[in-house]
């Protein structure tokens, strides 16, 4: 799927569109629809200039707030611009630099790939080691054999046998062999999918090409992957958390300059199959949808030095604490992450401390604080 061109937003509130695909099965767009109520709501100097498309297989809008609708429009369009890059790009299951190294690594062959694309591996390989290789864009062959490639996947159940083949092959980050631009795999199972990663790193990217547009102040969301730039006027950018379970905000929040928000969650690509939900979140260790969370958001918040952005950061990172369930708390701790927001399997809702300071719930709600 390819994403369409930048069409210009036209004032206050309003938004330029490009065509929209359908919606997947069993994706709930009603974040989008809430934080664009929270955009409006409030007073501010100037207008928010809104600029939406459809690619990485989701919808994203990059609002924009200032004086000028021209500057507003440019930088927009050149932040989707990159967003369509990236996407064609990275690729994993259309013709791609991807899916050319995903050939070479099935043959047993090494192959020569971008700058970019090296450096996004090796980033990847290190959030992978960090969280017991459960954040795992190696296992492109689980995704493809539950149907999660596609925008229109079939409510089926794999085949088992395939299903062990892969388990017991156990592709993993750690097989690849990245010298230079060289990337090579000690394990011809390898199939990449660098979807857990991609939309935080786009962030990271918009970030980068607003401020160099001039802009100061925006907000970008993909899918639910947020980041904010300074300020909407005189107030922080204020956002909603989606209740995984109701077409309403489980609670709201500022987002201040460079920080972001990710969610992984089982109501965004899921199907049903006689009376069981199975989510597009697998876990490497069973080959299995994940059981013990319906939602896991992270917040991260600006970090100075060397590596991953916050935008890289508030996504893939969130993938390991989603995955273990009871546990989650020991994984964020590692990546250094002090607010986040669990829904437990049961409905239960767990924060931590520093997060809990910043949410407000729009209705009373038990809460278990965790430090």
């Amino acid at each position: 799927m390819s994403a369409a061109a930048a069409v210009p937003g036209n004032g206050n509130g309003n938004r330029g569109q490009t065509p929209i695909s359908p919606w997947k099965l069993g994706s709930v767009p009603y974040f989008l629809l809430l934080l664009a109520l929270l955009l409006l709501t409030g007073c501010s100097r100037g207008e928010v200039f809104h600029h939406e498309a459809y690619v990485f297989g989701t919808r994203v809008d990059v609002a924009v707030h200032g004086d000028s609708q021209a500057e507003a429009d440019a930088a927009a369009a050149a932040v989707l611009r990159e967003f369509d890059r990236l996407h064609r790009a990275y690729h994993a299951w259309e013709p791609s630099e991807l899916t050319a190294l995903n050939e070479s690594l099935a043959r047993g062959e090494a192959a020569t790939v971008s700058d970019e694309l090296a450096a996004m591996l090796k980033d990847a390989q290190h959030i992978a080691a960090t969280g017991d290789q459960l954040f795992n864009p190696a296992l492109g062959g689980l995704i493809a054999l539950w149907g999660f490639h596609t925008d229109n996947f079939v409510p089926q159940r794999p085949d088992p046998a395939k299903l062990q083949a892969l388990l017991d092959a156990a592709p993993s980050m750690a097989d690849l062999v990245i010298d230079g631009n060289r990337v090579s795999s000690r394990n011809p199972a390898v199939q990449l999918d660098l979807g857990g990663y991609a939309k935080g790193y786009a962030l990271d990217r918009a970030a980068t090409i607003l401020r160099e547009n001039g802009v100061a102040n925006a907000l970008i969301n993909i899918g639910g992957n947020v980041m904010a730039l300074g300020k909407k006027g005189d107030q922080p950018w204020r956002i909603g958390i989606q209740h995984p379970r109701m077409p309403a905000p489980l609670a709201t929040l500022p987002l201040y300059d460079g920080e972001a928000v990710g969610t992984s969650g089982d109501y965004q690509r899921y199907f049903e199959l006689e009376g069981e939900r199975y989510a597009h979140l697998l876990d490497p260790r069973t080959g299995q949808p994940a059981r013990g969370t319906q939602s896991l958001t992270i917040l991260i918040t600006p970090r100075e030095g060397a590596g991953p952005g916050a935008g890289t950061l508030s996504d893939a990172p969130s993938k390991p604490a989603y995955l273990v369930g009871e546990h989650w708390r020991e994984h964020t701790r590692r990546f250094g992450i002090e607010h986040v927001l669990r829904v437990a399997a049961d409905g239960r809702v767990e924060v931590t401390r520093a997060l809990r300071a910043r949410l407000q719930f729009p209705a009373p709600l038990e809460v278990t604080v965790v430090d």
